[in-house]
């Protein structure tokens, strides 16, 4: 009869427990990929026991069975504990919010960890917001002095002659409603203008423009100038938009939205991610892909 001790590190080194926690891992995992917030969900205190439980035991397994496991078995035990010990990692990051006004500031983020707005430690300023929108349909109308001259339909990008001039429409900022435009003579830059009123063409420039009408605009773009400061100072500035996130000190900024309050002012959403186990993670990944790979080669290939 064998000692319970030794039944009990057979048994937690067994295939039976790994099938178990496997499970629980799965079930665990399924109902938080319907959460709109995830990162809260995986970050649960249970979700972390059970991935340390399984590092644990898979730990145990290999040191139980390393000398009958192919090198290229260890290779993927290996990168899976590394992706584990990430995922531990990343549950002591949190995830912050906070949204600011264009040329604004705030020291303030909301911790979704928490449930509460914090001191973040340095002020966030959003120096300017920046948007692209796809072309964008547009009517302009073109006054010679007080009177009605012509009516002209095109798309951003586009331009239209008038007498010995051409008029290209640069952009269309559907938030301020006005487009900005180029006019050149021949192939000589006279200028700019726009449709409030705004220009730097030559004063007797004899043509205005009105927008008439436009259609919706489709965004294409947003990113942010983004700036960090400590007693005024600034000690970081760069730009920040939703796939490409400015990294500063562990810290990830995402832009996840820009939008207009009721009285039209522009402002910026931002998301703020620490995330220490990140490099773990890819790192793991990276392991246990080569390791697939090479057990794979090793299984169907080697003679």
């Amino acid at each position: 009869m064998q000692p319970a001790g030794k039944k009990a590190i057979q048994w937690l080194s067994s295939t039976e427990l790994s099938l178990i926690l496997f499970g629980l891992l799965a079930a665990a995992a399924l109902p938080g990929t319907l959460l709109k917030e995830q990162r809260g969900y995986y970050h649960h205190p249970l979700f972390t026991l059970l991935l340390v439980l399984f590092g644990l035991h898979l730990t145990l397994c290999t040191i139980r069975r390393w000398r009958n496991l192919a090198a290229t078995t260890l290779v993927v035990h290996a990168g899976v504990l590394i992706v584990l010990a990430g995922g531990v990692l990343t549950a002591t990051g949190y995830v912050a919010t906070i949204n600011i006004y264009e040329g604004e500031s705030s020291s303030n983020v909301y911790r979704w960890d928490l449930q509460k707005d914090v001191p973040f430690g340095k002020e966030i300023r959003v120096a300017r917001i920046h948007t692209e929108f796809h072309p964008t349909p547009l009517q302009i109308g073109v006054m010679k002095g007080d009177e009605k001259y012509s009516l002209k339909t095109l798309s951003t990008g586009e331009s239209f002659r008038l007498d010995n001039y051409t008029v290209r429409a640069d952009r269309f900022d559907p938030w301020k409603e006005t487009v900005s435009l180029t006019v050149t003579q021949g192939s000589t830059p006279l200028g700019t203008a726009d449709t409030s009123g705004a220009t730097t063409l030559p004063s007797g420039f004899p043509f205005s423009f009105k927008l008439v009408a436009f259609k919706d605009a489709v965004i294409k773009r947003f990113w942010v100038d983004l700036e960090l400061l400590e007693n005024g100072r600034r000690v970081m500035a760069g730009t920040t938009e939703v796939n490409r996130p400015l990294n500063w000190n562990g810290l990830d900024f995402f832009n996840t939205q820009i939008s207009l309050d009721d009285e039209k002012r522009p402002y910026a959403g931002l998301q703020i991610v620490r995330d220490p186990g990140k490099y773990v993670v890819y790192a793991g990944m990276t392991i246990l892909s080569l390791g697939a790979v090479a057990a794979w080669y090793r299984r169907f290939f080697r003679k």
